[in-house]
């Protein structure tokens, strides 16, 4: 089952558009012309001392030089490792696949690494945006994380890892209430309007919006655009029926745990990747609805829509699932084919070069397929188009 826009939410999309040179018309269901891949395996190469099994959580491109960044967890390897061959949280490697550096790991004053890594983003001028998902609260009493403090913060450093500034304080319990994170999945750093889009999903419900320069919070919305609610404040669910869809509108009223990334196009439409529902949203920067898709809904993989990102030329989008990456249209938000994947890779983070290239890394152990958990698919142009 896939819901697909209205006419007039169709028209709002495609002509709601300042600048029509951002991004010509994609080519819709059936016409072809659909970007092609190819897996690239000789990318990344490692330092020969490593040990392939630690997680990749994310990826993310340098606007400024095109080298790749990758965002492990280090503690997903064995206590015994050697730490000589354990790699450091952040690294960073050319077009090429070639290591360049790689640093993070530690606290310091004003900020405590993340327990469980899992957002990069960099910015236009240089600067690089780290979240975590760690939520003590929640945790298990016997479990790795019932002593790790809640990751509540948004570390923004430069570069060569210098720390810059931290918008929240660690530890602290955030709920949809507040401007307070609670399990924060992912940043975009908008240019045009210097604030940085956050997708507060694991333990609150809300893409949340802050300045870039002073971390004040500025606004935030739920799922539709309304208020986003915390679990005990949600409305009752009804008791299930025969037919699978009845009792699930009240849970789609909100987004589903978690909303996993957070982009905005050149022309200035909001996306916001909701893996709990298997779905993408579209709004306004001030969070006015625009449209939705389903994707992934017959699929008996549960985790869908991890992350988002847009084709060079922004005609495509990229919805990383499991064990698929799915390519749209993104202006009419057709779903209109799948990129290539290992048929073990589960596409955590899916980002694009400017070259076209992707990107695709699981947050998984490793398997034979995939040793290091990412991979690069390289452009190779289009399917053959049809009348």
């Amino acid at each position: 089952m896939k819901r697909f826009i209205s006419l007039g939410l169709l028209a709002a999309l495609m002509l709601t558009r300042p600048d029509l040179s951002l991004a010509a018309d994609a080519p819709h269901i059936g016409e072809g012309g659909v970007p092609l891949f190819e897996r690239d395996k000789s990318w990344p190469k490692l330092p020969a001392a490593w040990n392939a099994g630690a997680s990749v959580s994310a990826a993310a491109v340098d606007p400024q030089n095109g080298h790749i960044w990758l965002l492990t967890r280090p503690r997903s390897l064995p206590k015994e490792t050697p730490a000589t061959a354990i790699p450091l949280p952040v690294i960073e490697f050319d077009a090429a696949g070639n290591y360049i550096k790689g640093w993070g790991g530690q606290s310091g004053p004003g900020y405590a690494w993340p327990g469980t890594e899992h957002g990069l983003n960099i910015d236009s001028k240089g600067f690089m945006w780290i979240v975590g998902t760690t939520d003590s609260s929640n945790a298990a009493p016997n479990s790795p994380n019932a002593k790790v403090p809640n990751d509540s913060q948004i570390l923004k450093f430069t570069k060569d890892g210098k720390f810059v500034m931290a918008i929240g304080k660690p530890g602290m319990v955030g709920n949809n209430k507040t401007d307070v994170l609670r399990g924060a999945s992912n940043t975009y750093y908008h240019e045009k309007t210097n604030e940085l889009y956050v997708s507060d999903g694991y333990g609150n419900s809300r893409v949340i919006i802050f300045d870039a320069d002073s971390g004040k919070m500025k606004r935030m919305w739920g799922a539709y655009g309304k208020t986003p609610l915390d679990m005990v404040d949600r409305p009752a669910r009804k008791p299930p029926a025969a037919d699978p869809w009845v009792a699930v509108s009240e849970v789609l009223q909100q987004f589903g745990s978690p909303l996993h990334d957070v982009k905005v196009s050149n022309d200035g439409f909001v996306y916001a990747a909701d893996r709990g529902n298997k779905r993408v949203q579209v709004f306004t920067p001030d969070g006015k609805f625009i449209a939705e898709q389903f994707v992934g809904l017959n699929s008996a993989y549960p985790l869908q829509v991890r992350s988002l990102n847009f084709s060079p030329d922004q005609r495509f989008m990229y919805l990383g699932g499991t064990p698929v990456t799915y390519i749209l249209n993104r202006r009419t938000l057709e779903v209109l084919g799948e990129a290539p994947s290992s048929s073990d890779l589960i596409g955590h983070s899916a980002v694009v070069d400017n070259a076209g290239n992707l990107y695709l890394v699981q947050a998984q152990a490793r398997t034979k397929e995939s040793p290091f958990g990412a991979e690069k698919y390289a452009f190779k142009g289009y399917s053959p188009t049809t009348k």
